[in-house]
């Protein structure tokens, strides 16, 4: 009953304030206490009990309220964090006040003339350290008391933390608390694992939800090449902040050690509610938006919808810098197992249905595991250091292979293939995938015998054959993966290696190669990859040799591709009667893996946040040469065959989708919306009056096709392969690949190439798709309750499928 009357009498006075014309008295405290004094109102209550329009309308119409709320709110925090809050309505009246805030800081950002709001001084607001109250030059803006506060109250004893109190007379005082021993979770730089309490799980988590809040100004700027940094992540990640470092730990450490499973008991997650999981959640969106950064740019530009007219160069940013100063193994062995545990948690199969929790945040955690590598090389090289790399490999493979007919998860396709792009530059990565395949995730691609490297090809494989249009900017970055990695291949299996002449034969089709301006890029990826295998793994690879052998017409054909101008157009009326990128027919396919579900499209209705562009392979790679010591050298930027465009090929490049092969104006960023708006034309459906291949354009690259290799291996293998099948009657293909087992090429093949890897580089285009897919992720991601549902982001935009 009481829990009623109280949500009515806070519902009233959101009815007065919205209702009253005159502006409240900041000192009428009888009014603003109805807000969160007497009331226990939940977060789902305040965005039940504060409709949106309300907001809105004491915005325009009432300003000087909506102002005051604000700052009454974040004056009770600043309270809160100043006492300790040692009474039961202390906490109560922080916990109304995170909720209200988080409930209107949404529409504080959605309107440009407000965001400046809480970046302006409120008199009477003291600095720490600075005793003349009203002197306004030591006041701090709403902003920093606002952050400041929740830093405070996120180690504060008996409310989120536990007490370490010698009896009961004795008060921690809130000002002298050395925070680094109250971190929430044993792991890095922390040994003492404190017991768990539901109740302050509870009270981090709202706090945290409102910390997200803050820093979410940055869903209300659209996209820009500029590396405009978020004020608010900025200050918090400062040394302003005295809790930077173990409120860094905790986050970190909250996350790696969850354990959704608990105790092994089926079913135990339908019995017990699982508080850490939501804290956990909310642990994992903070890190992956405060730890954003390029390359130590602290400095904000002047932008006309902030305050900060005036340029200021803020300190780095702690979170980043403790992220990359992790050096000991055992955080790495910590770190590496966490999240490797978590990523393979929705992959568990159990007899019983259902049986054990599945957790929903694994973009978020893809996204963590990002920029531990990017941030912290030493991370990424004990990564690879032992086959441990294959437990994040073998989830990430599980969810592209699940994603892949699905639109509303491109983004999730993507930061899958951007983190193997970046492991893939790395010769331990090649030499990891040699271990055999035998856990057996239930995936539903063909049954195989093989390695890790056989999986990664047979799932690439099945996302170019079956999976959605959007997808084919990727291919560029899938062939790249497998190049990147070929050199180290010891052994594929028969299906791989039929796989891959399944792509060759399907991209190198004249209608294919002439239907768009970088299609061939594609051959030569795969040519790349055979002559890589061929010079530097031919002992252990008689399967794929059998396989080249058996399709030997593909590479003739190639090496007499018509280039004459009837040839070009006869090729490109065929394709018009058959618009399918792929034939899908002629890859014999097999039983899939038992257990396992089809991929399917996203349910109708489903939401999805848009996404920019993402720069073309030349511009997200750089090609670094393997030398015989092993050591990689750069390669210089010159014209390679996989950059030869014609003049109007650079407009043709672009693809409706999240591409921007091709084009050099890397600073401009389109959604998906824009660019159909624009009509950009589809890598799928070039327009004659953008581009038309020529003669001249096909001779420009046909002449540069490195088939020398394959040749020469099919000009001395063929005859001898048919001999045998002529002299002994074969029929069984056993026997040919025992005789290509013990066959040598050695001294009969060209000198052999150097090792070409491209390596991930960072560049605008990356960090501006990074920023708009984690903040989609986030916004998707929080519905109950939902923050920002309905606001006007302009970051992303939101679709229904």
């Amino acid at each position: 009953m009481g829990s009623t009357d109280s949500k009515l009498n806070f519902r009233k006075a959101v009815i007065q304030l919205t209702t009253k014309t005159q502006p409240v008295e900041a000192t009428d405290d009888a009014f603003w206490d109805q807000f969160w004094a007497d009331t226990a109102t939940t977060v789902q209550d305040v965005f039940a009990l504060v409709p949106a329009a309300e907001i809105r309308a004491v915005r325009e119409e009432s300003p000087s309220n909506l102002a005051t709320l604000c700052y009454k709110a974040v004056e009770k925090l600043v309270q809160g964090a100043e006492s300790g809050c040692p009474t039961e309505r202390e906490k109560q009246v922080v916990l109304n006040s995170t909720c209200i805030l988080t409930r209107i800081l949404p529409y504080i950002f959605e309107d440009q003339d407000w965001r400046g709001f809480f970046w302006s001084t409120v008199p009477g607001a003291g600095r720490a350290g600075t005793d003349e109250m009203d002197d306004d030059d030591g006041a701090r803006p709403l902003a920093e008391s606002l952050l400041l506060a929740i830093a405070d109250l996120l180690f504060c004893p008996d409310f989120t933390v536990h007490s370490h109190k010698r009896g009961p007379d004795s008060v921690e005082d809130m000002q002298s608390i050395d925070s680094c021993e109250y971190i929430w979770e044993a792991g890095v730089g922390f040994a003492q694992s404190p017991p768990l309490n539901y109740i302050h799980d509870l009270n981090r988590a709202e706090l945290l939800r409102l910390l997200l809040t803050c820093f979410s100004e940055a869903m209300y700027l659209p996209p820009s090449a500029d590396n405009v940094l978020n004020p608010w992540v900025t200050f918090f990640c400062s040394t302003e902040n005295r809790h930077a470092l173990p409120l860094f730990t905790s986050l970190l450490n909250v996350v790696c050690a969850y354990d959704p499973v608990g105790y092994g008991i089926p079913y135990n997650h339908l019995l017990f509610s699982d508080y850490r999981e939501q804290l956990v959640e909310q642990a994992v969106q903070i890190l992956i938006v405060t730890l954003e950064h390029e390359g130590g740019v602290a400095h904000r530009p002047a932008s006309p919808s902030s305050m900060e007219e005036q340029e200021c160069t803020g300190p780095d940013n702690l979170f980043v810098n403790y992220l990359s100063r992790i050096h000991r193994e055992e955080d790495y062995d910590f770190v590496l197992k966490g999240l490797a545990r978590l990523l393979t948690n929705p992959l568990t199969q159990t007899y019983l249905p259902n049986s054990t929790k599945k957790i929903q945040f694994h973009q978020e955690l893809l996204v963590l595991f990002w920029k531990l590598c990017d941030f912290n090389k030493k991370f990424l090289f004990f990564v690879l250091k032992s086959s441990d790399v294959l437990d994040i490999l073998v989830p990430i493979l599980f969810y592209l292979n699940d994603s892949r007919a699905d639109l509303s998860r491109v983004g999730l396709m993507h930061i899958g293939v951007f983190i193997l792009l970046l492991l893939s530059g790395e010769r331990n990565f090649g030499v990891r995938l040699n271990k055999p395949y035998s856990i057996h995730v239930p995936m539903d691609i063909p049954v195989f015998t093989g390695t890790h490297a056989d999986l990664l090809i047979v799932v690439f494989h099945k996302i170019i054959t079956s999976g959605h249009q959007r997808l084919q900017p990727l291919f560029d970055c899938l062939l790249t993966i497998i190049v990147n990695v070929s050199p180290y291949l010891k052994s594929l299996s028969m299906v791989a290696a039929n796989k891959l002449l399944h792509l060759l034969e399907a991209f190198s089709t004249n209608w294919f190669l002439f239907s768009a301006a970088q299609n061939h890029h594609l051959v030569f990826f795969l040519l790349e990859a055979f002559n890589n295998i061929i010079q530097y793994q031919f002992d252990g690879n008689c399967n794929l040799v059998y396989a080249i052998i058996r399709k030997r017409n593909v590479f003739h054909q190639l090496a007499n591709l018509p280039s004459d101008s009837a040839s070009i157009q006869k090729a490109l009326q065929r394709k018009r009667k058959s618009p399918d990128v792929i034939s899908r027919t002629s890859s014999q396919e097999t039983v899939s893996m038992e257990g396992s579900h089809p991929a399917v499209p996203a349910e109708p209705g489903t939401l999805k946040a848009s996404l920019v562009a993402i720069p073309g392979i030349d511009k997200l790679t750089e090609k670094s040469q393997v030398s015989e010591d092993g050591t990689m050298v750069s390669v210089p930027k010159t014209d390679s065959p996989h950059t030869v465009h014609s003049d109007q090929s650079a407009i043709a490049g672009t693809s409706d989708t999240e591409s921007n092969s091709g084009r050099d104006n890397e600073d401009v960023f389109y959604t998906e919306a824009e660019m159909e708006r624009r009509h950009v034309p589809c890598a799928s459906s070039p327009s004659p009056s953008y581009w038309a291949p020529t003669p001249e354009w096909v001779l420009s690259w046909k002449s540069k096709l490195p088939l020398q290799t394959i040749m020469r291996l099919l000009q001395v293998l063929v005859p001898q392969v048919e001999k045998i099948c002529i002299d002994k009657g074969l029929t069984d293909e056993s026997e040919i690949l025992k005789f290509l087992q013990h066959g040598t090429l050695v001294g009969l093949l060209p000198v052999p190439h150097p090792i070409l890897i491209r390596k991930y580089q960072a560049n605008a285009g990356t960090a501006m798709w990074f920023r708009t897919y984690m903040w989609g992720v986030v916004y998707l991601r929080n519905v109950d309750p939902p923050i920002w549902y309905d606001t006007d982001v302009r970051l992303f935009e939101i679709q229904r499928m």
